[in-house]
């Protein structure tokens, strides 16, 4: 249980939350762990097997403070609101900076900038843990990228510049890779044709899941995106979230799997046509590395307290809400160190 941004999460399966005068009390095996005043939240945020009485339930709905429900693996299940919300304005607000040429570029230049940050952090912690020759061309390329974002005026510039640094990214992505039975020449996908291909793409379904989750949880439209282009059906702004999240979590993960040789070729099976996919028995050992991975904490550079992984997700969904509703005047994108 963890307040974060005016918002009460609570992960711990079996807790039951109460009204208690106007303070919310927490249980966990009938014994009572916290009271939490209800003025000083915002909204609750559940995950899995959390109890909520009634009497808590419409006390939160008369005050206009959301309850949003989730699966225990953080998937959005449902929302509950009382007659009075904030979230049309939000929404609206969402709608205005798509509508507005300069913010959205302001928007996805943040989106961007998190991304080339965090490759670039990511390459240079393998060099110093793996000191190898090859890593340092697409460090210096990425850090050319990112001053070359100060200077970019147009969307299609600015992923121009992401889609040039991505490719720099993944030419040295071999070079991470410490296991012989694994191998990797580009990125491809839809469908991927190679067993690190296929984990890269599991796993970035799983964030993507948790990215629209997260927008879902703050009443953002996670359709509604400004970096990557809007189609029917696609996500695009929980694919714009997770951009910063890509290199330090997702391919760290993957990497960790396959170094670790806790992911293995027989993992794998190959489809007619040249696809390959995991199989159940491997989508099962990642899904229990990814939701593992989720639960180890991380400073977050705004707040002095270790935050879960899980919930950083949530916390960039709101500071998104809160730049697009005038109370922050920038974005602040997850930097990884």
């Amino acid at each position: 249980m963890q307040t974060l941004l005016n918002t009460l999460y609570i992960q711990t399966q079996g807790t039951y939350l109460n009204l208690d005068h106007e303070t919310i009390k927490i249980q966990l095996e009938g014994q009572t762990r916290q009271h939490v005043p209800l003025h000083h939240i915002s909204g609750v945020c559940v995950f899995g097997n959390v109890s909520i009485s009634p009497f808590l339930i419409h006390k939160c709905a008369r005050e206009g403070k959301t309850i949003t429900w989730l699966t225990e693996t953080g998937r959005f299940q449902a929302r509950t609101e009382g007659p009075i919300s904030g979230n049309v304005l939000l929404r609206q607000a969402q709608h205005l900076a798509l509508s507005n040429p300069e913010q959205t570029h302001r928007i996805a230049l943040q989106f961007v900038l998190g991304k080339l940050q965090n490759s670039r952090a990511v390459l240079q912690r393998h060099k110093r843990d793996y000191p190898d020759s090859e890593l340092e061309a697409p460090i210096q390329s990425l850090q050319s990228s990112i001053r070359s974002l100060q200077n970019c005026s147009h969307l299609d510039t600015l992923r121009g510049i992401e889609g040039n640094a991505g490719a720099d990214y993944f030419s040295v992505f071999p070079v991470l890779i410490r296991n012989g039975q694994f191998h990797f020449t580009d990125r491809n996908k839809r469908p991927p044709r190679d067993a690190t291909n296929a984990l890269l793409s599991f796993i970035y379904a799983l964030l993507t899941s948790d990215c629209s989750s997260a927008i879902q949880a703050v009443g953002m439209d996670p359709q509604l995106g400004y970096l990557h282009v809007l189609r029917p059906g696609r996500p695009a702004l929980a694919l714009d979230l997770m951009e910063e999240f890509r290199s330090w979590f997702a391919d760290r993960l993957a990497l960790s799997l396959i170094n670790r040789q806790q992911i293995q070729p027989q993992h794998f099976e190959e489809r007619p046509g040249g696809a390959v996919l995991l199989n159940d028995t491997g989508r099962k050992e990642v899904l229990m590395a990814y939701q593992k991975r989720k639960q180890e904490s991380l400073l977050h550079p705004l707040f002095k307290n270790p935050i879960p992984i899980g919930l950083i997700f949530h916390v960039q969904a709101r500071l998104l809400a809160r730049h697009l509703r005038g109370d922050l005047d920038l974005y602040p994108p997850y930097r990884w160190k």
